[in-house]
């Protein structure tokens, strides 16, 4: 466990998924976790979703952790995914809520969609088995490839991506499309701070001024898949923009060696730097 001896020794991870998206593990197992490795703050951020609020701040409550409200949404422009993580949210709110559930109905019928192509092309994976893997989570190409490996209709995991279910191929349906900028307001109206996620993974940095002009607001300067170059090259972005600097390990199970909670570590300033952009907003 880290020492926490002052607020510059205090460690949060702001970028963690649990059942209620694409992660295998419950609200409890991830805050638990969160704990044992002493951090001070999170924030769980699952795809189109914030079911696992109020339970998280309820438990973070009781074990001294400070839980900030979060979400992943995902956006389009020139064929470039782009996703865009929120804090600070307001989870009840009406527009809020209602954006929300309409992303998860298209992802149901997507997913739907995609195991009838596979149908169509002789996988014969029955849509059931997607829908007890994904639980109560809003269902993804995860999912789907997860139960194409329990029915044993691939080899692994990878290639159920890289054979039927990966971009451009026959069985692929296209998600439910946004702007970036329609996102930066969904997070702002819904009294949010919209931040880019992972931009060494996305290598958009020439779009960076452009979305800051339609409303970002912060930059994920940390990340699993971040080297401390990267680090500090989007570090800089983020100072000479004066945006909110974010990190976490993008956590999804504790099964994959991808990522783990608490890694990267990332100093408790980060939550400091989305409060002012709170206060800024709220002016």
């Amino acid at each position: 466990m880290r020492p926490e001896t002052s607020s510059s020794r205090k460690f949060v991870d702001l970028h963690i998924h649990t059942i209620h998206s694409d992660g295998t593990c419950t609200v409890k197992e991830v805050i638990d976790s969160a704990h044992e490795q002493g951090l001070s703050a999170m924030s769980i951020t699952d795809h189109d979703c914030t079911d696992a609020y109020p339970e998280a701040i309820e438990i973070g409550n009781q074990l001294g952790i400070e839980v900030i409200t979060g979400v992943e949404l995902s956006s389009e422009i020139d064929g470039t995914d782009i996703h865009i993580l929120g804090y600070c949210i307001d989870p009840e709110n009406s527009a809020f809520v209602s954006k929300l559930r309409e992303m998860k109905d298209a992802r149901y019928f997507r997913a739907k969609k995609i195991v009838e192509n596979l149908n169509g092309q002789g996988i014969d994976l029955r849509f059931e088995t997607v829908l007890s893997i994904a639980g109560v989570g809003a269902i993804g190409r995860p999912h789907i490839a997860a139960a194409m490996l329990r029915e044993e209709l691939v080899y692994s995991f990878r290639e159920a991506f890289d054979k039927y279910i990966g971009y451009g191929l026959p069985a692929y349906v296209e998600k439910l499309k946004l702007h970036p900028r329609e996102v930066f307001d969904l997070i702002k109206n819904a009294g949010g701070v919209p931040v880019l996620a992972h931009p060494g993974v996305t290598q958009v940095d020439q779009r960076i001024p452009e979305f800051i002009r339609e409303g970002l607001k912060g930059i994920e300067v940390y990340h699993t898949e971040h080297s401390s170059a990267i680090e500090r090259h989007y570090l800089r972005i983020a100072k000479k923009h004066h945006l909110a600097f974010t990190g976490g390990s993008d956590f999804h199970s504790f099964h994959h060696n991808k990522s783990v909670i608490g890694s990267p570590s990332v100093p408790y300033s980060a939550i400091q730097s989305i409060k002012e952009k709170l206060c800024i907003h709220s002016i």
